[in-house]
């Protein structure tokens, strides 16, 4: 189904593509393809390098047309892919002296075609170019999130709870204890009564939370967060919509869950989805404010 937004999407990706040189079999002159330049651009953007499995899942790459996209690159000299000396199953790849030079070359043309797209515009305009685009890549990023579950003790899952526990020690007053608390919940978020969700861009999870069982009819979500990155975006709600959906799933009729009144964001998005104040249900020594919601 078409609606205005797509349709505005396939006339800027018409109006872009014609612009930025997309559709030439040579992009920007350099005798590239575009997914050739733009895997250049980004191997060179850390000294180190970029993973295989990182590459392919960011620019979201078929796993053939990557390796074509890489062996043609090294047939040029321009980079080399080797195993990583801390993980030899991972792979990485790295620019050449001679990559680096193509990548420098090819940021300056890009600049140069920027420079040029927007040199008709008053400083006005600009900024308003400019602020649009902003708001655009910025939605665009969040509608690619992918949302996936895995279990609450895998590393990934523990490095976002870590995170989350990190920012409130930042947010609260008197800091935050997490004591075992990465640890403690582990077995009540584990299948077949619990649930643990984490968001995806690319491979970096910007996003988690868990679903508990508070009694046989009650769900509770717990370890709720969004990166600061990727606030404001409508992510937070997207990823309480899919727990939500867990608890239902798991056979839950009432969710539950509780924050700290430093994190008026949260308590807002609560309200905004329909959770209605109740009283204390825990002994949380954080919690100043518990919800309740009915899934029924």
């Amino acid at each position: 189904m078409t609606d205005d937004t797509t349709t505005a999407v396939r006339a800027f990706n018409q109006s872009w593509s014609s612009r930025v040189g997309v559709l030439e079999e040579s992009f920007l002159g350099t005798g590239r393809s575009l997914g050739a330049s733009r895997l250049l651009f980004e191997i060179g953007r850390e000294p180190g390098g970029a993973g295989v499995r990182e590459l392919r899942g960011g620019l979201g790459l078929d796993s053939g047309y990557l390796s074509r996209l890489l062996r043609g690159l090294e047939r040029e000299g321009l980079l080399e892919v080797h195993p990583d000396p801390a993980d030899r199953r991972r792979r990485v790849a790295t620019l050449t002296d001679r990559g680096a030079r193509a990548r420098a070359e090819l940021d300056q043309r890009s600049e140069e075609l920027a420079q040029h797209l927007v040199e008709g515009l008053s400083p006005g305009q600009r900024r308003r170019l400019g602020e649009a685009l902003a708001t655009a890549e910025r939605l665009l990023r969040v509608g690619s999130v992918r949302l996936e579950s895995i279990p609450p003790d895998a590393p990934e899952a523990v490095t976002a709870v870590r995170r989350y526990f990190a920012e409130l020690d930042a947010r609260f007053p008197g800091g935050f204890d997490p004591s075992d608390a990465a640890t403690a919940d582990v077995a009540g978020m584990a299948p077949p009564r619990g649930s643990f969700l984490v968001a995806r861009a690319g491979e970096t999870v910007v996003a988690c939370g868990g679903v508990q069982p508070h009694d046989a009819t009650t769900g509770e979500i717990k370890r709720m967060w969004v990166d600061p990155d990727w606030r404001g975006l409508g992510l937070g709600g997207r990823v309480l919509a899919e727990l939500e959906a867990e608890v239902a799933r798991l056979g839950y009729a009432t969710v539950y869950l509780d924050t700290n009144g430093t994190l008026s964001e949260a308590i807002a998005m609560y309200d905004r989805a329909g959770y209605r104040p109740i009283e204390r249900y825990n002994d949380n020594p954080y919690a100043q404010h518990w919800f309740a919601k009915s899934l029924a």
